[in-house]
């Protein structure tokens, strides 16, 4: 019986660890007006905005769309590389990168979201 709970030690630790690690790297889910508000928090940082499309454009042989999600609370501009957006009207839940072009007198300009991955949120 000594035996059997010393081997399911080490392997409940492991199990654990995994598990943490596994939470830690999960992307927050945030509302856009704390990512408005405290962008250097996030800067960089993956993230999870759920809310409706907005607004979607992208133009043929460009590399890249445009959508905003408005989540209630304000909207942000996504940048897709996925060949498609989604289209206005349409409630997803969007992960990625945010980043912004950039910074002047301490206001945040083109601050955005980097599209990793989407899904349709009913």
């Amino acid at each position: 019986m000594h035996t059997e709970l010393t081997m399911t030690k080490p392997i409940l630790a492991v199990v654990l660890a995994a598990g943490l690690l596994v939470a830690g790297c999960a992307a927050r889910q945030v509302r856009v007006a704390e990512l408005k508000d405290q962008p250097t928090r996030y800067n960089d940082k993956t993230v999870r905005v759920t809310g409706m499309v907005t607004n979607s454009f992208g133009i043929p042989l460009v590399p890249f769309q445009l959508y905003n999600v408005d989540d209630g609370s304000g909207e942000i501009s996504v940048v897709s590389r996925s060949g498609n957006t989604p289209a206005r009207g349409t409630r997803i839940e969007v992960k990625g990168k945010l980043s912004e072009v950039a910074v002047l007198g301490g206001r945040s300009i083109g601050l955005h979201i980097t599209e990793e991955d989407r899904r349709v949120v009913n």
